[in-house]
C-alpha cells in the first residue's frame, strides 16, 4: 500500500482527523492517478464528479511529494474556500509543516503609495466616495494581508477600489516609496517562500502573457501545476494572449498625470492640459456608444463616421500626452511611470485599429462608465501546446465539467493537447434518490414574451414549496433583474441579488438568513458550496448558450465555417453543455442533500440537441410536471 493509500485509507491520516470520514474509491483512484503525474512529469486531465472529493486528492498527492506545487482555482471565492478550509484540515490530518501562501492578482492588495495620495487630495464633491474611503480607512488599520476583499462595507463596483489598488502600469514598483511596506510585495515574497501557493487562472496566465517589470514574476517557478475548475482555462487564456485598452485606463492615467502636475510638476503646465484632454476625450469617446452596457463588433464599430471622429480625437489626445509627458522623462517617477502607460496606449490603440488582422476578434464592450477596446485570438491551441513542452512540470487539470459526450476533445482541442492521460469519475451521490430534474411543461419558448410572467410564477410557486432556500440562477442581468424586482412585491422572504454587495459577502447573508432566495447570474453558476437545507431547489432560467451577438462568439462561428465545420455542434453546443452542468452542480453538494433542479426551457425536449444535454446531467427523476416538483420539495 503507497503512502497516498494509506493516508485515505480507514485508518489512515484522514479517518483519524475527521469526524465520519469514509474512503471514496473514486477519490482514491484519483489521488493515485496525480501520484503518478507527478512522478512522471506528465499531464493529468480529470474530470470528478460532484461529491468525488477532488481537492483532497489532488492536496495530499501534492504536499507528500516534498516539490514546490502551484494550486490555480478557476474563482477567487474557490481559492480562499481551498487556502482557508481545505488546506489547514489536511495540514493538519498529515501533519504537514509545508509552508503555504494565498496569492492574487495585484488589484486585490490596496497600494498604500495610491491611498496616501487620494487620501491628500479626497474627492469631497462625491460623498458616496468619500464615505467608502473612510471605511477602507478604518478597515486598513486592522488589516494584515491588505486584500480589499475584507472590506465588506464597500460595493464591488466601488469607485474607491481604483483608487487604493495599481495596476501593472501605475505600479512604481522598486521605485515606489512605500515599496518595503506593500502588501503586494510581501504576498509575493511569501509565495516564492513557500512550498504551496494557491492562486487563480487569471493570475497564472498574466504571469504567462505579461513580464511584470516592477517586480519580476508574478508566480514562483514550480515543479508541479494543479488546475481546478479547468474548464474555464480556454476562454481566459484566449484573454490574456490578447490585447485591451479601456477609457477607464486613459482616464485613470490621465488622473495620475494631472497629480504629478499638482505635485511634483506645478512648473509643466501643459501636462495639466494634456491630462485634462486625454480624460475629456476618454469620456467623449465612450458616449459613442449606447448608454445601456453591451458588446459589438469592434471591427465594424470602428469603422462608422461618428465612431472615426471621436477615435482620432482620442488619438490625438494621446499621442499629445505622449509628446508632453516625453519633455519631462527623469524629473519625476510619477512622470516617468505616466509616459512608459502612455507609450503602451500608442502601441495598442494602434493594434487595436488595425482592422485587416486575421485569425483575431476585435470586440468592444461597455459598463455604464467606460468602454474597452480588445482582441482576442480565435485560437490558442499553438500558444498554449508550446507552453506545456516549455514547462517541464507534472500538470492536473481537473473539473467536474470537462467531458461533452463522453470524451474530453472539446477541450483538448482547443489548448492544443495531444500528449496526456486521462480518467473520469463519477459522482458518488444516489441523485435518482437525492433529487429531480423538471422541465416544465407548457413553459414559454426563451424568446417568447410571456416567459418573463411566467418565470415570476414558476418562482412563487417553487419558493413557497421549497419554503425559501432557492437559487434562481439567470443567462443575463436583465432578466435576473426583471424577476427581482417582480418578486420583491410579492413575497415576504429574504431576497438577495448579485451585485448588491461582494459576492462573498452575499453568500455569508444568504446562508445566515431564514427562508432566503438568491437572484444571480455567472458568478454564482460555478464555486459555491451551499450544503444541507441552506439550498434545496436550483432554478436556471433557460439553456446558456453564448449570446448569439457577442462578438467573440461571433468570430469563432465565423472562423469555424470556413473550416468547412458546423459551430453549433463544435462550439455553441459544447460550450452550453459544460455551463449547464456547472449551474446544476450548485443543487447536491453532499450524501445528506435533496433538492430539485427546474431547467425552464422547452428546447430540452422539442429540440434534438435537447438530448446532448439532458445525458450529461447526473441521474436524476424526471418529471415535466411542476406539481410533482412542488412535491418532492414540500415531502423533504
Amino acid at each position: 500500500m503507497s503512502q497516498v493509500e494509506k493516508v485515505f485509507s480507514k485508518e489512515g491520516a484522514l479517518a483519524k482527523a475527521i469526524d465520519g470520514f469514509q474512503p471514496r474509491v473514486p477519490q482514491v483512484k484519483l489521488a493515485l492517478a496525480f501520484e503518478k503525474s507527478i512522478q512522471e512529469k506528465a499531464l493529468l486531465i480529470a474530470e470528478a464528479g460532484t461529491g468525488t472529493g477532488k481537492t483532497f486528492a489532488y492536496l495530499i498527492p501534492a504536499l507528500l511529494s516534498d516539490k514546490k506545487v502551484i494550486i490555480s482555482t478557476g474563482t477567487k471565492n474557490l481559492q480562499e474556500q481551498l487556502f482557508h478550509r481545505d488546506l489547514p484540515l489536511v495540514k493538519k490530518a498529515l501533519k504537514s509543516r509545508s509552508k503555504t501562501a494565498l496569492l492574487k492578482g495585484r488589484a486585490n492588495y490596496l497600494c498604500l503609495h495610491r491611498h496616501k495620495q487620494h487620501k491628500a487630495h479626497p474627492m469631497l464633491e462625491d460623498k458616496k466616495l468619500l464615505k467608502d474611503l473612510k471605511n477602507i480607512d478604518k478597515w486598513l488599520i486592522s488589516t494584515e494581508s491588505g486584500d480589499i476583499g475584507e472590506v465588506t462595507t464597500i460595493t464591488e463596483d466601488s469607485k474607491a477600489i481604483p483608487l487604493v489598488t495599481s495596476t501593472i502600469d501605475n505600479c512604481l514598483g522598486k521605485e515606489c516609496p512605500d515599496y518595503n511596506d506593500c502588501y503586494l510585495v510581501k504576498a509575493r515574497k511569501k509565495a516564492a517562500d513557500a512550498d504551496l501557493v494557491v492562486i487563480n487562472h487569471h493570475l497564472y496566465f498574466a504571469d504567462m502573457a505579461v513580464k511584470d517589470t516592477g517586480f519580476g514574476e508574478i508566480v514562483p517557478d514550480s515543479q508541479v501545476v494543479v488546475f481546478d475548475e479547468a474548464h474555464q482555462i480556454p476562454d481566459i487564456a484566449c484573454e490574456y494572449f490578447g490585447d485591451r485598452i479601456s477609457t477607464r485606463i486613459l482616464v485613470e492615467l490621465g488622473k495620475d498625470m494631472e497629480l504629478a502636475y499638482r505635485t511634483d510638476l506645478k512648473d509643466a503646465q501643459q501636462l495639466g492640459k494634456a491630462a485634462n484632454k486625454l480624460i475629456t476625450n476618454a469620456r467623449q469617446f465612450r458616449l459613442t456608444f449606447p448608454e445601456l452596457p453591451e458588446k459589438g463588433n469592434w471591427r465594424e464599430k470602428g469603422q462608422t463616421e461618428q465612431c472615426q471622429r471621436e477615435l482620432d480625437a482620442l488619438v490625438k489626445s494621446i499621442d499629445f500626452a505622449y509628446e508632453v509627458l516625453k519633455e519631462q522623462v527623469g524629473r519625476s517617477k510619477s512622470a516617468d511611470n505616466c509616459f512608459e502607460r502612455i507609450f503602451e496606449a500608442k502601441q495598442k490603440i494602434a493594434k487595436l485599429t488595425t482592422w485587416q488582422q486575421a485569425d483575431v476578434s476585435l470586440w468592444y464592450e461597455t459598463t455604464p462608465r467606460h468602454a474597452s477596446l480588445n482582441l482576442t485570438p480565435l485560437s490558442i491551441a499553438d500558444k498554449f501546446s508550446n507552453l506545456r513542452q516549455e514547462k517541464k512540470q507534472a500538470w492536473l487539470m481537473t473539473s467536474a465539467t470537462l467531458s461533452v459526450d463522453g470524451g474530453f476533445n472539446h477541450f483538448t482541442d482547443l489548448l492544443g493537447l495531444e500528449d496526456f492521460n486521462s480518467i473520469q469519475l463519477d459522482s458518488p451521490f444516489d441523485y435518482k434518490k437525492q433529487s429531480l430534474l423538471c422541465i416544465p411543461r407548457y413553459f414559454p419558448e426563451p424568446n417568447d414574451r410571456a416567459v418573463l410572467n411566467a418565470l415570476v410564477d414558476l418562482s412563487l410557486k417553487i419558493v413557497d414549496a421549497a419554503q425559501g432556500s432557492c437559487f434562481l440562477l439567470f443567462t443575463s442581468y436583465r432578466m435576473m433583474n426583471l424577476v427581482a424586482d417582480r418578486l420583491k412585491n410579492k413575497i415576504a422572504n429574504p431576497l438577495f441579488i448579485q451585485g448588491e454587495v461582494p459576492k462573498r459577502e452575499l453568500l455569508k447573508q444568504y446562508l445566515a438568513a431564514d427562508k432566503p432566495v438568491l437572484l444571480a447570474t455567472g458568478a454564482f453558476w460555478e464555486g459555491v458550496d451551499v450544503r444541507g437545507d441552506a439550498l434545496k431547489c436550483v432554478v436556471i432560467d433557460k439553456l446558456p448558450f453564448a449570446a448569439p451577438d457577442d462578438p467573440l462568439m461571433q468570430a469563432r462561428i465565423e472562423n469555424c465555417r470556413r473550416k468547412g465545420e458546423d459551430p453549433f455542434s463544435k462550439i455553441q453546443i459544447p460550450q452550453a453543455v459544460i455551463t449547464l452542468k456547472q449551474g446544476a452542480g450548485r443543487l447536491i453538494r453532499d450524501v445528506t442533500d435533496h433538492g430539485v433542479l427546474i431547467i425552464c426551457d422547452p428546447r430540452l425536449v422539442s429540440r434534438p440537441y435537447g438530448e446532448t444535454f439532458i445525458q450529461s446531467l447526473p441521474d436524476m427523476q424526471r418529471s415535466r410536471s411542476l406539481d410533482k416538483a412542488c412535491e418532492f420539495l414540500k415531502q423533504r
